[in-house]
């Protein structure tokens, strides 16, 4: 008798113990797929922007490739983010809950590091998204004589020429719209970092639900 009472207290401590770190696989599994919504948002927009987005035919070169770099990284990021976060909300709950005993810390833990990862990468991919978009503007200024425009890439060229030559955008205004990107670009640190100041763990507060006394 007392032995099949210690035995239903050692599963029924178990079993609240392993409630209280299925909110931490919860907590993980909606950020992650979160996070996977928004990067497969934008790595269409750079698709987009390789293959269906014209430019001048006498913009720079060195402007060009750097544009076509800094655009193929954005998705390459933003992928990679949305295979990281498909397969930790896919994995990390399927090995919590078919797993041997353990499997529960194991998986929490397992998505906690790659959840970090993958917020650093759709981060990063977010700032060269700016970079990307004032490359382009760069692209369409006029340096120098005055040309008419000739797209030299889309799909669907009828849509992007002109009937006649259109007005080249002249150089004056690189300055003013080059600054206001890079202001987007730093109210976006400062509100992150401000907001990360203000609601960060520390890695010697965080608690989690793992329990590290013997059950047994």
């Amino acid at each position: 008798m007392l032995y099949a009472d210690k035995n239903a207290l050692r599963t029924n401590l178990k079993v609240n113990l392993l409630r209280i770190r299925e909110r931490e696989l919860t907590f993980y599994t909606n950020n992650c797929l979160s996070i996977s919504t928004q990067a497969a948002l934008l790595a269409g927009f750079a698709w987009f922007g390789l293959t269906e987005v014209p430019w001048e035919a006498d913009a720079n070169e060195y402007v060009q490739a750097v544009y076509l770099v800094v655009t193929t990284l954005i998705m390459g990021l933003q992928m990679l983010t949305v295979v990281n976060a498909t397969l930790v909300a896919i994995l990390g709950p399927g090995l919590a809950l078919r797993g041997p005993d353990g499997s529960m810390h194991t998986a929490v833990d397992g998505m906690m590091t790659h959840y970090r990862f993958t917020f650093a990468s759709f981060s990063l991919g977010l700032v060269c998204f700016q970079f990307s978009a004032l490359l382009y503007h760069w692209m369409q200024f006029t340096w120098g004589a005055m040309s008419s425009r000739r797209p030299v890439m889309g799909y669907r060229p009828q849509l992007l020429t002109c009937p006649r030559p259109c007005p080249p955008i002249p150089s004056e205004f690189a300055v003013p719209n080059s600054m206001l990107l890079l202001t987007t670009v730093w109210l976006m640190w400062r509100g992150g970092r401000r907001i990360y100041a203000l609601l960060k763990l520390s890695a010697d507060t965080i608690v989690t639900g793992e329990f590290d006394g013997n059950i047994d």
